[in-house]
């Protein structure tokens, strides 16, 4: 083991932190300030001298780009002659928020992440809390050690031992029929209503939101509309227990 990687795990200041994730993660993080942002919520975080906020958000939006990447190209190759709708329905069965929260809980994240328990309800913390982790620590694992590093880790350390592919296909995850059904047992009107986009984002992008007898619950975002409905529709049956 290189002496620099000596140093880190048992003398530098963050010392305890970096075996921690030595044990979760298989390898010695090299730039530790990433890796405690990835275990940052909003919720704790601090407006920085230019204008962000000291958050795992904008490490999660990076990881996701980078997990659906390797989960894209995996599946292109697994699946050589199966049509992009296949490949699109699988991508979500592995990405989605809630098969993310219970690979992080398995690892180990929910004894990292740093929030404020006052201000974050239990219903957040179960819901989403470890996912965006998950995707945020994608995200510090790219910018510290590159992509094709990260796509070996998420193969080796994730893919293998956590996700049976097979098994995967064969189950159902269509959340916006999931929803409309249960709406329909209980005699709820739902609606999946369009959303005004930030200043500055695109007109392209469409956000929408679940709404159930006028109250609203998760919110989707995609370039492409019914992909938007879509991760609405699983976001509020994470948020419902559905």
């Amino acid at each position: 083991m290189p002496l620099f990687d000596l140093y880190k795990l048992y003398l530098s200041p963050d010392k305890v932190f970096i075996r921690k994730l030595k044990n979760i993660l298989g390898f010695v993080p090299g730039n530790a300030i990433l890796y405690k942002m990835a275990f940052r919520h909003r919720s704790v975080a601090k407006i920085l001298k230019n204008g962000t906020r000291s958050s795992n958000e904008r490490l999660e939006f990076l990881g996701d780009a980078v997990l659906g990447s390797v989960i894209a190209e995996l599946l292109f190759k697994n699946y050589p002659y199966k049509e992009e709708g296949f490949l699109t329905e699988m991508r979500s069965k592995i990405v989605n928020r809630a098969n993310l929260n219970q690979l992080a809980r398995k690892m180990g994240f929910d004894q990292l992440i740093v929030f404020d328990q006052k201000a974050v309800n239990v219903q957040t913390k179960h819901h989403s809390m470890l996912g965006d982790a998950f995707e945020a620590l994608i995200g510090a694992i790219y910018l510290d050690k590159g992509y094709n590093f990260t796509k070996d880790f998420l193969h080796k350390r994730i893919v293998k031992p956590y996700i049976d592919i097979n098994t995967l296909e064969q189950t159902e995850t269509n959340f916006k029929s999931k929803l409309i059904e249960w709406c329909q047992r209980h005699g709820k009107d739902i609606s999946f209503d369009m959303v005004e986009n930030g200043e500055g984002e695109s007109s392209k992008l469409f956000t929408i939101q679940a709404v159930i007898e006028g109250e609203s619950y998760g919110i989707g975002r995609d370039y492409n509309k019914k992909n938007a409905e879509k991760l609405a529709a699983e976001k509020t049956c994470e948020a419902l227990s559905i």
